[in-house]
């Protein structure tokens, strides 16, 4: 029997996406896509790369004939959906927004769903908060590390992400005549993903205390995220490559590169790629995503699989845009 899926917000890039992995997902079935702005509307008017895939359209009512509900909204919007409507018990809630991700606002119902952190406790879990894709992509370059103790001094990041990361609601800085042939740093020291960073950080370790320096930067293109993450340390390359390689062993999406990554290889995919290397005293750390994907629609879904006892890559063998 197939997993019923309602989706909140489908409208946005994530209900995009969440729907291009859904149709195509073999066990499930898509029962509705909530859109206040586009009720009645043929989904593929909307997300034109659909056109051909479904004859679905959006609509404004909420069905509680459903297995799991995809929160694809924005920031504060989630928590006002959850206060304003009731969900069924024994409906699973995945959110992509900021909502329920820190465990102070979230208590013991909700958890941070990346699963390369967390993921038995996401097998059993009935409200998953998806992480941000700043953040995913961040701590797949620190995790090997802070589970082993060895974040021992502070760590300097630079990260940059393309412009679907800010949405599809307009703003002068996601116009394509300001965003062209252009690079900015935004949010210094001060992206509110740090908080969910430092909370991973500290469940692998609990005497992590050291300061995370983080320099977003808004990319002129369109899909991913590149950070390039360095410390001081007394790993060898060696030593520190086999750390990242046994982390992720047993990690389906995330693997270890010998050799130099780029974007092209992950975006329109949910994997993570990271690279390790040494200099002097520096331990370099470079890390890619597919915003989108392994940073929100795609790890969504990889959580739903989790959730449902599913194979944790089912609907997610994507092919790399590559050229």
């Amino acid at each position: 029997m197939k997993i019923k899926a309602g989706i909140i917000g489908g409208a946005g890039y994530t209900g995009g996406e969440m729907l291009r992995l859904l149709i195509n997902h073999a066990d499930v079935e898509i029962v509705f896509v909530h859109s206040n702005s586009n009720g009645g509307n043929l989904i593929s008017a909307v997300h034109t790369d659909l056109l051909g895939d479904t004859d679905l359209r959006f609509t404004e009512e909420i069905s509680s004939a459903i297995d799991v509900l995809f929160l694809c909204v924005g920031h504060g919007d989630a928590k006002k959906f959850l206060d304003a409507n009731s969900v069924a018990a024994g409906i699973k809630i995945i959110d992509l927004s900021q909502d329920f991700r820190l465990s102070a606002a979230a208590g013991n119902d909700w958890v941070y769903g990346l699963p390369e952190l967390n993921r038995e406790r996401i097998r059993t879990a009935g409200f998953v908060a998806n992480p941000g894709c700043f953040a995913t992509c961040i701590q797949l370059a620190l995790l090997p590390l802070a589970a082993k103790g060895l974040l021992k001094n502070e760590v300097h990041i630079n990260a940059t992400t393309g412009s679907t990361g800010a949405g599809q609601s307009l703003a002068v800085t996601s116009h394509f005549s300001w965003r062209n042939n252009n690079l900015s740093v935004y949010k210094a020291f001060e992206h509110q993903h740090l908080n969910e960073i430092g909370q991973s950080l500290i469940q692998l370790d609990p005497d992590f205390n050291q300061d995370l320096n983080f320099i977003p930067q808004r990319g002129d293109f369109t899909r991913g995220i590149l950070a390039a993450v360095y410390m001081e340390s007394d790993l060898t390359a060696e030593q520190a490559k086999a750390i990242y390689q046994d982390y992720y062993s047993e990690h389906p999406f995330t693997h270890m590169s010998e050799k130099n990554i780029d974007l092209k290889q992950v975006v329109n995919t949910n994997k993570g790629l990271v690279h390790v290397e040494k200099h002097g005293n520096k331990l370099l750390i470079i890390s890619i995503i597919d915003n989108l994907l392994k940073g929100a629609s795609g790890q969504a879904v990889q959580n739903m699989n989790l959730m449902f006892g599913l194979d944790e890559r089912q609907g997610l063998k994507l092919k790399a845009t590559a050229f």
